[in-house]
């Protein structure tokens, strides 16, 4: 059995890192407590209390380290050498933050006959007293784990806009520009001490996998690998606005909040891939719904907060990806964030949706994204991305920390924390555009959610979900409680021209009906009135197989399609032109169509019945559906 490193607990204690017992000594675990949290979704945590045989304190298992307990490779008298560590005080009392261990064995007993390094003993492995010390009586703890830390001290807000015109005043930046760091006396005054000079760090720097609330001396070295919009909010309890960034280093990444005045001290001051110093910021639990960042802590910016620009950028590694291919997006689950890097294909005109939550506009932008895995994919970009975002060039974007959706199929959209970076110097965007130059510019991609039927509601369907009539029929699609979709290859046979269309309302992105009142078109969900409205098709269209043939619904964008007008202009030839409106329909009938389609049982008039519901038409490639067959032919043969 490894000896035990004599005298690191009062080196690592005192922090005396002159001691050699303080590098990478070897210790023994005397007790382990797994912390207890009424929040099911917080990380497991473990207390230890680590010994040299002589002097025994109490530790912190990064939580990076928890399956070397749940893996049973550590356990109670576990003999580890601390291969990397930070100390911290917390409430005058010194903790250690385990960061990596190795396990080097576990004898059957407790080795020596340590005492506790803090000035009254506590009952921890064995200790004789049942009395508890004074800093454990005056030590504050967390409801949720019972873990000790320090109160972060209730700091009077600052507005730095309203007395000061140089909102980064006293700060390791002035204005817009990087500037020595002013030293703050005891009423937040500049004293007298000379200023640190830019690009030095306040202390010692740890790496972001070693920052915790129960640490509150740090200092990180980091690049801003993104930096979102301002954002304003508004609720019942008052009004603000936020920012983030993205902070990488060697060790992982964190995302930073700033609101309201520290908005204005630091969002100037940040800019992406440049790399600072941070040190005197809040370390708070994570909120997994509002970030892409896979840390279980975040940073939050306050007036304390010191920031400068370092201008060392070695050892600080660019954006790290960890691209999925988006074949691969179906074996994804809905509402994760994954990294993608694709070719912009298409981009599509800026629009704009009211926002549900601020009942503001906000633009938006689809793009479609391919990759050499013969996919294709709908991304969307919002705000500012969405408004400048020009891609008549084609280029290749990768795209970090974009969310997946899973509403009737797969899509991708930017969170607020997610970045994008065009065109990238890396091997993927290289070997990306080599391909696509040279053939992906001519290759049918498969779709995951160009499908655009009634209400934009797109779908996802895999090649084998192909069904004839008989079989849709036959499998009682669209019987279950949840709807079916498939693929069907027919052939239109007959248009109903009766309830073809309906007024819909022209304001963008409501196509609600509106009703003539008063020579006007009333909407009432826009509670407007408008001169004329905007048609848009609800039609029914007979298809046939060659076993069958049923009723489809189709929307605007599919009537559009099938009749070649759009549903305002057909309207208007109907009053003026009869006999070139049935024209119409006659040139539609008899052709070929593979049709996207969704099954749901409704219930009309106490009547159930399965609508099928037309999500995309496409004419049929004669080419690949003959390639399509001889596949199966040679399946079969096999």
């Amino acid at each position: 059995m490894n000896q035990l490193t004599q005298g690191a607990i009062k080196a690592i204690y005192e922090d005396n890192k002159d001691s050699p017992a303080s590098a990478n000594p070897v210790l023994q675990i005397i007790n382990i407590k797994k912390l207890t949290s009424q929040n099911p979704s917080t990380p497991e945590r473990f207390r230890l209390v680590i010994s040299d045989g002589s002097h025994f304190m109490q530790a912190m298992l990064g939580t990076q380290m928890n399956e070397l307990i749940n893996n049973g490779l550590i356990t109670k008298y576990t003999v580890i050498k601390l291969v990397q560590y930070i100390c911290n005080s917390v409430q005058n009392r010194r903790i250690v933050i385990v960061l990596n261990v190795e396990a080097l064995g576990t004898p059957d007993e407790k080795i020596g006959d340590p005492i506790s390094m803090e000035p009254t003993p506590a009952q921890v492995g064995g200790s004789p007293s049942n009395q508890e010390s004074p800093q454990q009586r005056q030590s504050p703890s967390n409801p949720t784990t019972n873990q000790p830390y320090p109160q972060q001290p209730q700091h009077q807000q600052q507005s730095y806009g309203q007395n000061n015109s140089n909102a980064g005043q006293g700060h390791p930046f002035n204005g817009n520009k990087p500037s020595a760091a002013l030293n703050k006396g005891p009423n937040n005054q500049a004293s007298n001490m000379p200023p640190r000079s830019l690009g030095e760090p306040t202390g010692t720097v740890y790496p972001i996998k070693g920052l915790s609330p129960y640490q509150n001396k740090w200092t990180i070295r980091v690049r801003v690998t993104s930096k979102s919009d301002i954002r304003h909010w508004h609720n019942a309890r008052g009004e603000g606005k936020l920012f983030s960034v993205n902070l990488l280093d060697e060790s992982g990444e964190i995302k930073a909040t700033a609101f309201n005045d520290q908005v204005d001290q630091f969002y100037s001051l940040f800019e992406e891939n440049k790399i600072y110093y941070i040190s005197k910021a809040k370390v708070t639990m994570a909120k997994p719904q509002f970030s892409s960042i896979q840390n279980e802590y975040e940073l939050s910016l306050d007036h304390g907060t010191e920031v400068s620009l370092c201008m060392d950028t070695a050892d600080v590694p660019q954006v790290r990806y960890n691209f999925v291919e988006l074949s691969k997006l179906n074996d994804v689950a809905k509402d994760s964030t994954i990294d993608v890097i694709g070719v912009v294909r298409e981009t599509q005109e800026l629009s704009q949706i009211l926002s549900k939550a601020t009942q503001k506009p906000v633009s938006k932008r689809d793009l479609t994204l391919v990759d050499t895995s013969d996919y294709s994919v709908r991304l969307t970009l919002w705000g500012k991305q969405a408004e400048t975002f020009d891609g008549s060039a084609t280029p290749i974007i990768a795209f970090k920390g974009v969310r997946v959706s899973d509403f009737n199929g797969r899509s991708l959209s930017m969170y607020s924390s997610s970045s994008m970076m065009v065109d990238p110097d890396i091997p993927e965007a290289h070997r990306l555009r080599g391909w696509y130059d040279s053939m992906g510019h001519s290759a049918q991609f498969h779709s995951y959610s160009n499908a655009m039927g009634g209400g934009g509601t797109q779908i996802s369907i895999k090649k084998d979900e192909l069904k004839n009539f008989g079989q849709v029929k036959d499998e009682n699609l669209g019987m279950g409680d949840k709807p079916d979709y498939f693929l069907a290859k027919g052939t239109v046979v007959f248009l109903k021209q009766e309830n073809l269309a309906y007024p819909a309302c022209p304001s963008d992105s409501c196509n609600k009906k509106v009703t003539e009142d008063a020579g006007g078109w009333r909407c009432e969900k826009c509670n407007r009135s408008y001169d004329a409205p905007e048609y848009r098709y609800i039609m029914a269209v007979n298809v046939s197989d060659h076993t069958g043939q049923v009723w489809l619904q189709c929307f605007n964008d599919i009537g559009v399609q099938i009749l070649g007008k759009s549903a305002g202009e057909l309207m208007q030839l109907k009053d003026i032109n009869p006999v070139a409106f049935t024209a119409v329909f006659q040139q539609a009938n008899f052709k070929q169509y593979m049709f996207k389609c969704r099954a749901k049982q409704e219930v009309f008039n106490d009547t159930s019945k399965v609508r099928y519901s037309v999500l995309q038409a496409t004419p049929i490639d004669f080419v690949s559906q003959s390639k399509s067959l001889l596949e199966q032919i040679a399946q079969l043969e096999k």
